[in-house]
Formats: C-alpha cells, structure tokens, sequence
C-alpha cells in the first residue's frame, strides 16, 4: 500500500497519514462525539433481571429472551470482523479511521455487555455453550448470519479500489453492514427489548441496550456520512443498478429478521406479532433508503408505539452518573424451559 499526502476522493487506494490540513471534519467530530459518550458494562444493574425470568414471565417470554441472547452471543462479533476487515482497508482519511478504531471498541464493548448478559441469565456452562453455537444450530439465526458473512466475503479479496466496479462493490458492503446488520437486524433485536421494557420487565437488559442502541444509531450516522461523501466525490456511482442492488438487499434482510421474529415470537407473544415486527422493519428500512438519498420502498407506519422514544428513557447523563450505584452481575440460577 503508497504513502499518500492526501488522497482527492475518499475511496483512492493508499495510505494517507496526514491530519492537516483536514479533508473530512465531520468524521473527526463523530469520533470525539463517540469519545464522550463512553460507558462501560459494571455500570449495567442485572440485579432485578433474574427474578422477572424466574417470576414474572410467561414460557413464550423466556423463549424471546432465549432467542435473543443466542443472537446477541455472535451479532457484534461479525460486525467487529467486517469493520476490520474491510472498512478500515479501504477509507483512506486518517481521521475517517480514528472513527473506526473508536467503533470497534465500542463492538468490543458489546460483545462484553452480551458476555456478561449471558453470564448472568444462563449459568449453566452447557447452556452457554448451546446459545453460541445458535449461529450453527438454530435456523433462524443461521440464515442471518450467513447473510453477514457473505457480504462480508464479498469484498475480502479486493486488494484495492480501482475501478467503478470495485468501488460499487465496497458501497454495497458499507450499505449492508449499516442499514440491514446494524439498522434492520439490530433494530428489530432493540424492538424486542424495549417490548420488554414497556411490560416492566429486565430493567439491566434495557439499560444496557439504550447504550447499546446509541452507539450503533452513531456507527450507522458514520456509515450513511461516509456514503454521502462518497456521493459529492463520485456521484457516478450511484446509478439505477446501486438503488436496484439496495432494493434486494433489504428485501432478503427483512426476510431474513422476519424468519427470527416467527421464531422469536412462536410460542405466542401477548401484544407483538411477528406480522407487526415485520412491518416495523419495512417501516426502518424506508428511514434507511430517504438517509441514503434514495426512494421509499415500503411506505410502512411504526406500528410500535414504545418505539417511539427509543432510547431516550434511560439515556442519563454520562457526566453525572455514579458508577457506585451499579453492579456489573447477580447471583442465582435460572434455566430457560426450552433448550438452544
């Protein structure tokens, strides 16, 4: 890989080491944004978590969080892979990889939170080990994975950026990871969880998750500023054949995530339906392609009404919390009713 001063596009090939003069501010910005809002999972209380699973929830509920936890035991770790992988390769700004490294210890961070999650719901170790082998063992999880894993193939033996071709293909991979893993399967996973939250239930999952749903709101305004950019420098590569290959992607991810929330939901969920989970994906996936400047596709309404603020209930401010009044884990044992 050249040296370069400093690239004239974004997506040139080379290694630009240079600060200044700064070409893309924004990035840099986002970064320090992200610096601010660092939280760290001792800072999660799980303590009334076991007792809503051992007291206060259905069988159907304790299959949902299940399911979920199987989810969450893989999902950062694939995008972690992809980020390193692919995205820090090829976005030749110093200041577009300061981001980067920022978000890959947040993916870090989560997969702890997960870690420590699945510590705390699932003591047992064979438990455990069943809800990281979901990936293999559980179809609807599958499914999604290897839609992961094959986008984040699809660029793994591009050495560089240099043709339109090549550089439509890194777009496409930029795109997926944002606006169908972390935009569509994240935010239905996010969905699940403030369902929970709205019925009172796992206080500690749902604080966690708001940190969580901020950070990955932050990885994907990065991503869309990213395509955006790319768009002023080489708005050739955004033709019929691009808006045409998006279409089809979020088309398969929502299949993907509807096949979960069939699963998610099959033992009989009271007040969310898989028909409903689906409608708010096709309801994130238009938010998605207006941020990307293209049209909508589904022209879907929130039919979750908890949704709508969010994280915004248990966001606190960072610079007032007092870690002292959290604890990282519980004791006690709980076992789910079916097996992963």
């Amino acid at each position: 890989m050249s040296l370069v001063s400093r690239p004239a596009r974004l997506l040139d090939p080379g290694l630009c080491l240079t600060l200044r003069p700064m070409a893309y501010p924004a990035f840099f910005e986002m970064y320090r944004d992200a610096i601010k809002n660092t939280w760290t999972v001792e800072e999660v209380d799980f303590s009334t978590d076991v007792g809503d699973l051992q007291q206060k929830m259905t069988p159907a509920e304790r299959h949902l969080v299940q399911r979920l936890v199987a989810f969450f035991a893989t999902g950062d770790s694939i995008v972690a892979n992809n980020l390193v992988l692919n995205l820090y390769r090829h976005l030749n700004a110093p200041e577009a990889r300061m981001y980067l490294s920022r978000q890959l210890y947040e993916e870090a961070l989560h997969v702890q939170f997960y870690l420590t999650l699945l510590d705390t719901y699932v003591p047992d170790p064979a438990e455990r080990h069943r809800a990281f082998a979901a990936v293999e063992n559980i179809p609807s999880i599958r499914a999604k994975a290897e839609f992961c894993m094959r986008w984040m193939d699809s660029i793994q033996d591009l050495g560089r950026l240099a043709t339109r071709a090549q550089r439509r293909q890194f777009l496409l991979n930029l795109i997926c990871f944002a606006a169908c893993v972390e935009g569509l399967f994240f935010f239905g996973a996010f969905a699940y969880v403030y369902f929970l939250r709205s019925r009172g239930l796992l206080h500690g999952l749902s604080a966690g998750t708001s940190w969580v749903f901020r950070d990955e709101s932050a990885h994907m305004a990065f991503a869309f500023e990213v395509v955006k950019t790319v768009r002023q420098e080489e708005p050739e590569l955004f033709d019929a054949a691009l808006e045409r290959s998006v279409s089809e992607m979020l088309d398969e991810a929502i299949a993907c995530e509807a096949q979960f929330a069939a699963d998610i939901l099959g033992g009989g969920v009271v007040g969310m339906s898989a028909r409903d989970v689906r409608t708010y994906l096709e309801y994130c996936a238009d938010q998605r392609l207006v941020t990307l400047g293209l049209r909508k596709r589904y022209h879907a309404r929130n039919p979750f009404s908890f949704m709508d603020l969010q994280d915004v209930q248990e966001v606190t401010n960072f610079f007032e919390r007092r870690p002292s009044a959290y604890q990282v884990g519980v004791t006690g044992e709980v076992v789910f009713d079916a097996a992963f």
